[in-house]
C-alpha cells in the first residue's frame, strides 16, 4: 500500500516519519524543494493524508489550499483531510471532487511533543462524507493503518470535525479561566503554585492548561487556538444568529484572549493574521 502526504509542517511530518519507520511504503509533497518533485507521484498513492494550512483571516476561515491540492489525488483513491476544518466542510469539498473517497480524520497533536503524540495518540476518529458501504470500509481501512490507540471511533465526517474543534475550543476557554483564577489568586495574595499543586491532583478537573504562563507569555496562542476558536465562533453565530448570549460568551473570551496576548506581546504575528493589523492598537 501507498501511503501519500501533501504537507509537510509539523503535522504532515510527524505523521510521514511515523509511517515510515512502521514501514509503508511513503511519498510526501509539499513546495519545499525537497518534496516538489513529487508532486505527480501523489496520484498513484493508495491513501493521501493532506495536513495543509487552513488559516482563519479577517475575511473568514479558508480552505482554499485544500481545494488546490485535492486534484493531486488519484481517481478512485482515498484522501484523508488532517487539517482543522469547519464542521460541514468535508461533506462539501466531497461533492466537489466526486472522483475520490474523501474522509476526515483529526489530528490531536501539540506542537511541541508531536513526534511523541502521533505515535502514542490517545484517540484514532476516522469520518466519511457519505454514508455508504464504501466509504465505512475506507474508513476502516483508514484506522487499521494509523497508530494504534486506545480510543478509536469511525462517525460522520461532521461529527468529526465537532470533535476536533470541541478539542480546540475547550482548551481555549481553560486557558482563559485558568488565567483569571491566577490573576485572582496574586490579586489575594496567595502563592499560585500551591494552588497549582491542589488542581493537578484534582481527578474531576482538566489541568492541561493549568498554568497561566506559557513560553513566557500569557494566554491562548499557537498556530491552533486563535485561528481556531474564531472561526468556530463565526460559524457559532452564523447557525444561532438570535443566541445573543452563546454569542457573548465568544466574544468575551476572544477579548480577554486579546488583552493577555497583546499584555505580554504573545504570539502577535499569529493574532494579527486572525483579526488584522489595526488590532494590537485597540
Amino acid at each position: 500500500m501507498k501511503i501519500g502526504f501533501i504537507g509537510t509542517g509539523w503535522i504532515g511530518k510527524n505523521y510521514a516519519l511515523d509511517f515510515t519507520e512502521r514501514g509503508y511504503d511513503v511519498t510526501s509533497y509539499s513546495l519545499e524543494p525537497e518534496y516538489k518533485k513529487n508532486k505527480d507521484k501523489i496520484s498513484k498513492c493508495d491513501i493521501v493524508f493532506i495536513a495543509v494550512p487552513t488559516p482563519t483571516t479577517p475575511k473568514g476561515f479558508d480552505d482554499s489550499i485544500i481545494r488546490s491540492v485535492l486534484g493531486l489525488v488519484g481517481k478512485g483513491k482515498i484522501a484523508v483531510l488532517k487539517s482543522t476544518i469547519v464542521p460541514g466542510k468535508t461533506k462539501e469539498l466531497q461533492k466537489k471532487f466526486p472522483n475520490i473517497t474523501l474522509l476526515y480524520s483529526p489530528e490531536f497533536l501539540s506542537e511541541a511533543t508531536a513526534k511523541f503524540d502521533t505515535s502514542n495518540p490517545f484517540s484514532s476518529i476516522v469520518g466519511f462524507s457519505k454514508e455508504t458501504k464504501i466509504q465505512k470500509e475506507a474508513c476502516q481501512k483508514v484506522l487499521s493503518i494509523l497508530p494504534k490507540a486506545p480510543f478509536s471511533l469511525v462517525s460522520s465526517s461532521t461529527e468529526a470535525e465537532i470533535i476536533k474543534y470541541t478539542h480546540n475550543t475547550s482548551g481555549f476557554v481553560q486557558i482563559i479561566f485558568f488565567n483569571m483564577i491566577y490573576d485572582l489568586s496574586r490579586k489575594l495574595g496567595c502563592n499560585w503554585k500551591t494552588i497549582h499543586k491542589a488542581i493537578i491532583a484534582d481527578p474531576f478537573m482538566s489541568h492541561k492548561y493549568a498554568q497561566p504562563i506559557h513560553k513566557s507569555g500569557r494566554g491562548a496562542g499557537g498556530h491552533c487556538f486563535i485561528k481556531d476558536f474564531e472561526a468556530f465562533h463565526r460559524l457559532y453565530e452564523k447557525l444561532f444568529s438570535n443566541d445573543k448570549s452563546g454569542s457573548a460568551i465568544f466574544r468575551e473570551n476572544i477579548k480577554k484572549n486579546i488583552e493577555l496576548l497583546t499584555r505580554t506581546k504573545k504570539d502577535l504575528g499569529l493574532l494579527r493574521g486572525v483579526y488584522g493589523d489595526d488590532i494590537i492598537k485597540k
